[in-house]
């Protein structure tokens, strides 16, 4: 085994890894040409990141919705979005179909969720979100195999050890 207290799989078998981030990149291709606007798309991608429990992912991808427009409180309501108002029927959508893929092993996608879903995204969309999502559950289980880091960001500890004590 290596010197690293776990193994790098995207270091450790660069052709696979490779091949996973092509594989990410036609997805993304797919997606585009079917209209998944880089909101859903982030939306989604955080969603499924929560879920696994995968900190690294959830940290990449809240950077780039925050550069794709998702504010604060989008990507806080997402914990709560059948009960929050802040998503669309199609977010809501994709949401939901996020739930169903990290959580495959349960039920599959049910009909009656097939159907909801089906009722609101395009086949065209349902097909690139699906994409979207066996894409982010390969890379979530990547990242917690290998339990990647995610150390606070320069100047953010300094911040929570300022912000804790009592006002």
């Amino acid at each position: 085994m290596s010197s690293e207290r776990r193994v790098h799989l995207s270091r450790s078998a660069r052709p696979a890894y490779d091949a996973l981030e092509a594989f990410s990149q036609t997805v993304g291709t797919i997606a585009a040409d079917a209209g998944i606007d880089a909101r859903l798309r982030e939306l989604v991608l955080i969603h499924a990141s929560q879920l696994n429990g995968c900190a690294y992912c959830v940290r990449v991808h809240v950077d780039r919705g925050v550069a794709a427009g998702l504010t604060a409180d989008d990507i806080a309501q997402l914990a709560t979005w059948r009960e929050s108002g802040v998503f669309s029927a199609r977010e809501r959508a994709a949401l939901e179909l996020a739930e169903c893929h990290v959580f495959i092993h349960e039920e599959g996608v049910p009909d009656e969720v097939y159907d909801r879903v089906g009722g609101i995204l395009s086949e065209p969309e349902y097909v690139a979100i699906s994409w979207l999502l066996v894409s982010i559950n390969a890379f979530n289980r990547i990242t917690i195999a290998g339990a990647y880091p995610v150390p606070p960001r320069g100047g953010e500890a300094a911040a929570a050890a300022a912000g804790s004590g009592t006002a």
